[in-house]
């Protein structure tokens, strides 16, 4: 299935259903359906291999990812944040390409590349738009190509073929199952696998889709109230900085009945915050990959009552949980030898499942012969079945022949009341081969010294886990998506002279 038949269900159940909200402007699915007709007539007129996006969230989105779909071209967004140098050489990863820039992106291109946005919003109703209504139909053709942020090495281009997003799809949501009151607020960019997967569900339940094209708390708020979303989606940095206005502003949001979080680690106590704030609202932690088409695991509304409404710690932990795994995947914890560890044992996770690629542009499939797909994330299963997430396998700290997990070092620092947010690396040292740093935000008008951190930490975890020492700065590195960015972290740290004589 070609996820064109999505957009073609929606259109033909409810085609006068409001599908976008942009601002002032207002899509149906038959407009979408029609829109995205033009620009597959456009895109196989070009030369061009692969369709591309320099845009923030904005109606083009989804005309250019059905276009593309339709016309039989991968669609691969880029990142609009990056420079004019590196955006061309994500373009020369993927050339021939013609690339739709935003109003604000038109002189970040080559010009032998771009075009404009407003192509893809032109009149989609002329009759030669009906003509070749046809998309392809086979599954394994590539539907997206996604630049992952990448830990080590330049970024790679993650190939997603229809099959993979079509199962995530069909296997996260019912066909229509949105009433006509309901709308998603999204601000994750385009280029984010969460922007992809949250695109084609919402459409796929005929859910409105509000965008706000650029992340500011307070805006969010707003919008979320003029708009009465009923649902959202945000990655940690976006629902840190939510909770914070919302405790300053005293909005209740009361159409508020879903919110999803995840792409990177969430705070507990920032969890623990915003339930307490808004206990009407069900919340959703999402685990998942831009190689996995999204979701692979979810802690769902009942579990995270459960969680801040119990007294055992067993359960209350879970709140730091990426839940449960999803009944279409297979999960695995898996030790260096490829050896499935026991619940409560600590090992690289291991997923397969037909949602699962695996695969990037220009090199081998890097599925295991029976399918698995290694994330080189580390974590663990609780005796209940809780998949608890431990960060990169490349960020482990090894101090004195022990590997230790920043993760856990950095929940324990978040539990102390004067700490806002905490990253822990590793920073080479000749005695020990590395020494634990913590980079500490403090909350407005709260104060702690370094011993006192240390101690706090060293009275959860054992003292072999407890920073050597912290630093205190105004903020931590995050990428878009809210995902700590360790290596810079660290290549700061090894450069300070904070570091040169510890």
């Amino acid at each position: 299935m070609n996820i064109v038949t999505l957009l073609d269900m929606a259109k033909n159940c409810f085609p006068e259903r409001v599908a976008l909200t942009n601002g002032s402007r207002h899509f149906t699915y038959e407009d979408l359906y029609n829109l995205s007709a033009s620009a597959a007539t456009q895109m196989r007129r070009s030369d061009a291999d692969n369709i591309s996006l320099l845009d923030v969230a904005s109606p083009a989105l989804p005309v250019a990812l059905f276009g593309s779909a339709w016309a039989g071209k991968p669609f691969a967004p880029l990142n609009y944040r990056l420079s004019s140098s590196d955006l061309a050489s994500l373009v020369a990863k993927i050339s021939p390409a013609i690339v739709f820039c935003g109003a604000d992106y038109h002189e970040s291109i080559a010009p032998q590349h771009r075009t404009n946005c407003d192509d893809l919003l032109a009149d989609g109703h002329s009759a030669e738009n009906n003509a070749d209504q046809d998309w392809p139909s086979d599954p394994e053709d590539t539907a997206i190509l996604l630049f992952t942020s990448g830990t080590t090495g330049g970024p790679k281009v993650a190939v997603l073929r229809h099959r993979n997003l079509v199962s995530y799809v069909l296997g996260s949501v019912e066909f229509m199952s949105a009433g006509p009151e309901e709308a998603v607020l999204t601000s994750v960019p385009p280029y984010h696998i969460a922007a992809m997967a949250n695109l084609l569900s919402s459409v796929y339940a005929g859910r409105r889709i509000v965008q706000l094209p650029n992340f500011d708390a307070d805006a969010w708020i707003d919008l979320a109230a003029e708009e009465n979303v009923t649902h959202a989606m945000v990655v940690p940095t976006m629902l840190a900085r939510i909770a914070d206005r919302l405790e300053s502003r005293r909005d209740e949001l009361p159409s508020l009945a879903s919110v999803a979080y995840g792409g990177g680690k969430t705070s507990r106590p920032v969890v623990e915050k915003i339930l307490e704030m808004l206990p009407h609202t069900n919340f959703v932690n999402a685990y998942g990959l831009t190689e996995t088409s999204s979701t692979v695991a979810v802690l769902g509304p009942d579990e995270h009552r459960e969680a801040i409404a119990s007294d055992n710690p067993r359960i209350r932990a879970r709140l730091g949980s990426a839940g449960i795994p999803l009944p279409t995947l297979e999960v695995s914890i898996r030790d260096e030898h490829g050896k499935e560890v026991s619940n409560g044992k600590s090992g690289e996770i291991w997923l397969r499942g037909d949602q699962v690629s695996g695969e990037y542009k220009d090199r081998k499939s890097q599925l295991t012969p029976d399918g698995w797909f290694r994330t080189n994330d580390g974590g663990h299963f609780d005796l209940d079945g809780y998949l608890y997430i431990e960060g990169r396998l490349d960020d482990v700290i090894i101090r004195g022949g022990e590997n230790i997990s920043p993760g856990e070092i950095e929940d324990a620092l978040l539990e102390h009341q004067a700490v806002a947010d905490a990253g822990v690396v590793g920073v080479s040292d000749a005695e020990w081969g590395e020494k634990i740093a913590a980079v500490v935000v403090l909350r407005e008008g709260a104060s702690a010294s370094e011993e006192e951190l240390i101690e706090h930490v060293r009275s959860q975890l054992r003292s072999q886990k407890s920073p050597d020492f912290v630093i205190f700065k105004d903020e931590l590195p995050y990428n878009p998506t809210g995902k700590l960015l360790r290596k810079e972290l660290r290549s700061e740290l090894e450069k300070s002279a904070d570091t040169a004589s510890l």
